[in-house]
């Protein structure tokens, strides 16, 4: 177990790289250093000051040289302006001897993330501030989400083609069709409109953030987890389906096991296998998904700041997002190998 697991952190090293070196690229380019320069200073500037700003700031330097400052492997580099040195490990200009204190590596694995140009404020806090909140959403989204799912897909597959199979098949597939900004918006014109005279709920998450109750905090953990209820639902009755046709649950009905000992202690831990796989991968779908849901509801977590960053042209703070991304898609994918051991032993891992 211990070979298989550090040879999947080595192959996750690997994938984080490739795929923070593409985004790198992808958000290095010269359209977008140049649309960051006229952000920044002005609209009219002309080539060449645009050229100068980007030097200033060492935007100009090689692909592989920036990536590895990015990282903080490779050493930041200074430019000797007018008034000073400035560099990429600081901001402003600094004398000489301010710059010889400063740190010669400054990437993020030093725990410097940038700075945000749309915020104006260190990446790494606007990426813990709003990693909290949608924390706070996946939480009782998972809550709501993963009970109500199984209990609705082992219901369905324990008796395949009966009448509480249909029923709850029916109810699973229409949540999965539905798309959160559909589901979201009848919600709200439902619950949280005068339209209807059924004003329960507040139509914005915004006061969620500081103060998050049944009444302000609902609907969008009701409009993500009715999503992907429906698909957790649709897995685990399809798994528990082919399992109660197994040969071991035919032996134990012709012993006269009672059916619900049957479900609990022989059917249901080797019907959870797929079904895990499924829960795993909603923390990156939930982590990156929820974009609509909390644009739709004004509740500005990582999504919402995930859209703030693409749409201003903020290069730090959307490759702090994509990194925060790909590791918990990595972490999630390695949880859910390691799941399928204790779940079922015969699986091996060497």
């Amino acid at each position: 177990m211990i070979v298989f697991i550090l040879r999947r952190l080595g192959v996750m090293i690997l994938t984080a790289l490739c795929l923070t070196f593409v985004v790198f690229f992808l958000t290095n380019l010269y359209p977008n250093l140049e649309k960051l320069a006229k952000t920044q200073g002005n609209f009219r500037m002309t080539d060449e000051q645009v050229a100068s700003y980007l030097r200033k700031e060492g935007h100009l330097e090689p692909l592989l040289v920036k990536y590895g400052q990015w990282l903080g492997v490779v050493p930041g580099t200074t430019y000797q302006g007018e008034d000073g040195l400035t560099g990429t490990c600081f901001r402003g200009t600094q004398s000489a001897e301010q710059v010889a204190a400063r740190p010669r590596f400054c990437g993020i694995l030093q725990g410097d993330w940038g700075f945000s140009t749309r915020f104006r404020a260190p990446v790494s806090a606007i990426i813990a501030e709003r990693l909290g909140l949608t924390g706070i959403l996946m939480f009782w989204v998972m809550l709501l989400m993963v009970p109500s799912a199984l209990i609705l897909g082992v219901l369905a597959g324990m008796r395949e083609g009966s009448r509480t199979d249909r029923a709850l098949s029916t109810v699973a597939i229409t949540t999965t069709a539905t798309p959160e900004y559909v589901s979201g918006v009848v919600l709200i014109a439902v619950f949280a409109s005068s339209a209807f005279g059924l004003r329960w709920f507040n139509g914005t998450a915004t006061s969620a953030m500081e103060n998050p109750t049944f009444w302000n905090f609902f609907l969008p953990v009701l409009t993500i987890a009715l999503y992907g209820t429906g698909y957790i639902a649709r897995m685990t009755r399809a798994s528990m389906a082919e399992v109660m046709t197994a040969q071991y649950i035919r032996t134990a009905r012709l012993k006269g096991v009672r059916f619900r000992d049957i479900v609990l202690k022989h059917a249901l831990r080797n019907a959870l296998i797929a079904p895990f796989t499924v829960i795993m991968l909603q923390f990156p779908w939930l982590l990156n998904g929820v974009v609509i849901v909390e644009t739709l509801f004004n509740y500005k977590g990582f999504g919402w700041t995930l859209v703030q960053a693409a749409s201003n042209n903020d290069i730090d703070l959307l490759l702090a997002v994509s990194v925060v991304s790909v590791f918990v898609v990595l972490l999630t994918q390695l949880i859910s190998d390691i799941g399928y051991v204790y779940l079922n032993p015969r699986i091996s891992v060497t």
